[in-house]
């Protein structure tokens, strides 16, 4: 627990086999290792989480991801491929989850360190969300989001906009007349907005192949790490500038 505090602090990690762009990404191997193993992998340093789940889709072929889950002895919940909102929820509730760190899967680089910084914002702030995403100052994939499962229910009763259902938290952050949201920015060694560790083409997957590929503790890197080492490497961050990344409003 943070701090000793009663509450139950999960993270949900939304996967699916069934990306539009790149199919199976989060489970291409990096390194020879699954994308999503990584991602566990890196999450479980975190000293705050109690608890980590794959919230996964009762499609056939997710069974891969929710097989690679209990490889890595975490738990998993299934539910609808579209309502990720709604699926996200069910999950943490069916935890106990009194906090949710909302991580995607496409995300393998996530920073433990970070997600650890965005839960004590969370709670030095006193607020009902806490990201480093509304006003994005780390590379895109490094993506850390904390707010509280009671806020998550009530956002689930109040839209059934798609893209709120399809983009957990987006509701939150876009009615900060109702909830108390916060932006937590990147330090010197950690600033990148332009850069990509994020896996959503061909293209990304390249780049997060040199960075590991690079690095000397392999999966024990941080985010300064892989900043240096795209800034003091441009080669390696051109390949995929050119990826655009999808509007909220493109499901």
């Amino acid at each position: 627990m943070y701090k000793n505090r009663k509450e139950k602090i999960v993270a949900t990690i939304e996967a699916r086999m069934s990306s539009s762009r790149l199919p199976g990404k989060v489970l291409m191997p990096i390194g020879g290792v699954p994308a999503l193993e990584l991602l566990i992998g890196r999450l479980k340093r975190s000293q705050y989480l109690d608890q980590i789940c794959v919230a996964t889709t009762i499609n056939h072929a997710d069974d891969a991801i929710v097989a690679c889950a209990q490889k890595m002895g975490i738990t998993h919940f299934r539910g609808s491929e579209t309502d990720v909102l709604g699926r996200v929820l069910e999950a943490a509730q069916s935890l106990g989850a009194d906090i949710i760190v909302e991580i995607t899967g496409d995300c393998p680089f996530v920073d433990p360190a970070l997600v650890d910084r965005g839960i004590e914002e969370f709670f030095a702030r006193d607020v009902d969300y806490a990201s480093n995403t509304i006003s994005p100052t780390y590379p895109n994939g490094f993506d850390v989001q904390v707010f509280q499962t009671t806020v998550l229910a009530e956002v689930a009763s109040l839209t059934n906009d798609p893209i709120d259902r399809t983009h957990v938290s987006c509701y939150i952050y876009n009615h900060p007349e109702r909830y108390r949201c916060c932006n937590w920015e990147a330090p010197k060694d950690s600033y990148g907005p332009e850069l990509r560790v994020t896996l959503d083409e061909e293209a990304d997957y390249q780049v997060l192949q040199d960075i590991f590929e690079a690095m000397k503790d392999k999966n024990n890197f941080s985010a300064p790490d892989v900043v240096r080492f795209l800034l003091d490497h441009p080669e390696v961050a051109e390949q995929n500038s050119n990826v655009r990344q999808k509007e909220l409003y493109e499901l």
